[in-house]
């Protein structure tokens, strides 16, 4: 083993630049063995009559830091910066890995030592963090087969490895279907009605790969943009047929895989004694069963199904007014363009023509000093004469900051890595590196990622224009990246955004807010080079559309929820055939137009089958989070908007206690109450009135 192999140590400042390949299966075998050295000191204390919390569930809870650290770090540069040979090396340690974590919950021994400790008259006067962590673990080691007979657990390991394996392919072939797909329009007027930051793109991409003309691909900046402002309805509907028949076909057939995780899953869950994967995965989570989260998506639906309705019908009228009947009914690659049409028509407002108002710099700037008005943090870019020496990022894209207390205490740092690359996987989302644990032996600083695929700057320009879709992209993901950094949770397993997955979009979606409001605004929205505020009749506009179809906006992700529920709640299905009808059908009726015979989203969908667990039968937690996210945001909007007062207490109630205590116990401090959909209803300007049971 070499000893200046980077993923061995544990540090604040992540040699992201120095992790090769060759490094990744060294480290885990190293650090695996450490882990299990730390594993087998809590029996043996057990037996030595040693039951303390740190010989037992302290010592369980940071047994394995070093080896989570390393495969973090890995699984970040495989998502952001990868090659062939760490494709192949990250995926090489998958089988041990899984065999590895799935032993522990398996150990009957470690199992015993925790129900004995729990017995003992310490165990039993545990309280907060410390009590939940014990009982909450001792479950989780019933709830993942710790009293199987062997054979069980034999199985049950075999589970975890196939399932670790295939959603890892799963994820890989979507970046590379993703990837595979361009086309290059040849003149400007082919792309007639796109807006001129977005052809520059174009022009520069293809320009990239030594092509004359535009070219197009599925990356968000370049395909949201041409759904949306196309004229030419032929490139319309080549660019969504090749968006949502990705990854369908050798080498990469995803469909294949979606039936194998499917029912990797439900035989999962039937070991574990549930009568499917979403009642194993939902018995901990706020909704309690698969049931109640149905009737949580089928209240919800109930309620606006009046103003999707309605939306669709002017969205109708709309058409036949400027183009004539011919125009109907809309084909899925119409409806965006079409919306926008009529979103201009009501609201005289363009999305695009806000882009100068939204420069990323001063985006950045004013999102870092809606932290400083709320929380009390100072948010300042990372540079070399910090303690610990210059930053470490993977890619000359990715800015680094420090993230320090109104004291002036460090609480730990972030890199923000914005714009698409070949070697990087689409989406956005925040990855929690290291814990910061107050008051433990492991006290270290937070330390995170943000990741998006952006709007680039356009050549020779010294920032990036967002659409204002972008900026609230990276608030919401700013929101996950505070409640990870304000974390002063004790105990590992609890701290920052481990938090049932229907809760942990709660901090997230809320801070999507201040990019609405005029006193978040007011602090970033400025022209690129007047520096001009967001004037206000644009401001109100920006509003008043912003509730333009949104019911068509939220029907849209129930129909994920209800597609994601039925494949998890039902028998898996066996064939490729029946597995797109099945979920064409189911989501059907929850799209304003007819979906095409090869509609198969499910090939791409990595929310559900990207990892073992992800968001599988739980998509719905979006949703469950826009009711308590509109109803929070209440407190915010009757004290200004900009409250100290108020983020103080979301800070110490929310966002600094992890899952130190039960959601809903953590939400009623704060509110004073339990949570109603009546905000998200104002919010969205639905109405209606609720339906029985809501």
């Amino acid at each position: 083993m070499s000893p200046d192999n980077p993923l061995l140590t544990i540090t604040t400042n992540i040699p992201f630049d120095a992790v090769l390949p060759e490094h990744i299966a060294p480290a885990v075998a190293t650090l695996r063995a450490s882990a299990q050295e730390a594993l087998d000191a809590i029996p043996r204390a057990h037996a030595e009559g040693r039951l303390t919390y740190d010989t037992t569930i302290g010592a369980l809870d940071v047994a394995t830091a070093g080896l989570d650290f390393a495969l973090g770090v890995a699984a970040h540069l495989e998502s952001t910066a990868s090659t062939p040979a760490l494709r192949d090396a990250y995926a090489a340690v998958q089988e041990e890995v899984a065999v590895f974590y799935s032993g522990i919950a398996l150990s009957a021994p470690i199992y015993e030592a925790l129900a004995a400790y729990a017995a003992t008259e310490e165990g039993r006067a545990l309280t907060g963090g410390r009590r939940r962590l014990l009982d909450k673990t001792l479950l989780d080691f019933v709830k993942n087969g710790v009293n199987l007979d062997a054979a069980g657990k034999k199985r049950l390991a075999e589970l975890d490895v196939e399932l670790a394996q295939t959603t890892l392919l799963y994820s890989q072939n979507t970046v590379d279907a993703t990837n595979a797909f361009s086309h290059v329009v040849n003149t400007r007027e082919g792309l007639s009605g796109v807006p001129d930051g977005v052809v520059a793109a174009a022009a520069e991409a293809a320009k990239q790969r030594g092509l004359e003309g535009y070219l197009l691909t599925l990356h968000a900046p370049l395909y949201v943009p041409i759904m949306t402002y196309a004229d030419d309805r032929a490139l319309r509907e080549r660019l969504y047929r090749a968006n949502v028949t990705r990854a369908t076909s050798a080498p990469g057939d995803n469909l294949e895989l979606a039936l194998t995780i499917l029912r990797l899953r439900e035989e999962k869950a039937k070991l574990l004694g549930f009568p499917s994967f979403a009642e194993l995965v939902l018995s901990d989570r706020m909704a309690k069963s698969g049931e109640k989260a149905q009737a949580f998506v089928d209240d919800l639906r109930a309620r606006i199904a009046p103003a999707f309705a309605r939306e669709n019908a002017e969205l109708d009228a709309f058409v036949r007014e400027v183009v004539g009947d011919a125009a109907l009914p809309l084909a899925p690659w119409d409806v965006a363009y079409y919306a926008e049409k009529l979103r201009r028509k009501r609201y005289e407002f363009d999305d695009e023509a806000l882009r100068p108002y939204f420069p990323l710099d001063r985006v950045s700037e004013g999102l870092f000093r809606i932290a400083e008005e709320l929380y009390g943090v100072c948010v300042v870019p990372w540079t070399a004469e910090e303690a610990d020496g210059a930053p470490r990022p993977w890619n000359s894209d990715v800015l680094p900051y420090v993230v320090r207390d109104h004291d002036g205490t460090r609480l730990g740092a972030f890199y923000m890595d914005l714009f698409p690359r070949a070697d990087k996987r689409d989406g956005a989302w925040m990855g929690g590196m290291l814990d910061r644990l107050p008051g433990t032996p492991h006290e270290r600083e937070n330390v995170a990622v943000i990741v998006g695929n952006m709007t680039p700057p356009a050549p020779g320009a010294r920032t990036a224009l967002l659409t204002h879709r972008e900026v609230e992209t990276l608030f919401h993901e700013f929101g996950h990246l505070l409640h990870h950094v304000l974390s002063a949770v004790r105990e590992r397993a609890l701290a920052g955004t481990r938090v049932l997955s229907d809760f942990v979009e709660l901090p997230s979606m809320l801070t999507e807010n201040f990019a609405w409001e005029k006193e978040g605004l007011d602090l970033f929205a400025r022209h690129v080079e007047s520096g001009a505020g967001l004037p206000e009749d644009m401001r109100q506009r920006m509003r008043a559309a912003r509730t333009f179809r949104a019911a068509n906006m939220l029907l849209r992700q129930l129909g994920f929820s209800t597609v994601d529920l039925l494949l998890h709640r039902t028998p898996a299905v066996t064939s490729k055939a029946e597995l797109l009808r099945l979920a064409r059908d189911t989501f059907q009726p929850f799209s304003p137009a007819a979906l095409p015979d090869d509609y198969a989203m499910i090939a791409s969908f990595a929310h559900l089958f990207g990892s073992p667990y992800g968001y599988a039968a739980g998509y719905y937690s979006y949703q469950w989070a826009e009711v308590l996210d509109a109803d929070a945001f209440t407190p915010f909007k009757d004290a200004g908007v900009l409250s100290r007062e108020v983020g103080s207490a979301f800070r110490a109630k929310v966002l600094s206690r992890g899952d130190e205590a039960p959601p809903e116990e953590l939400y009623r401090d704060f509110l004073g109450r339990d949570p109603t959909v009546d905000a998200l209803v104002a919010r969205m300007d639905l109405g209606g009135a609720a339906p029985a049971g809501s």
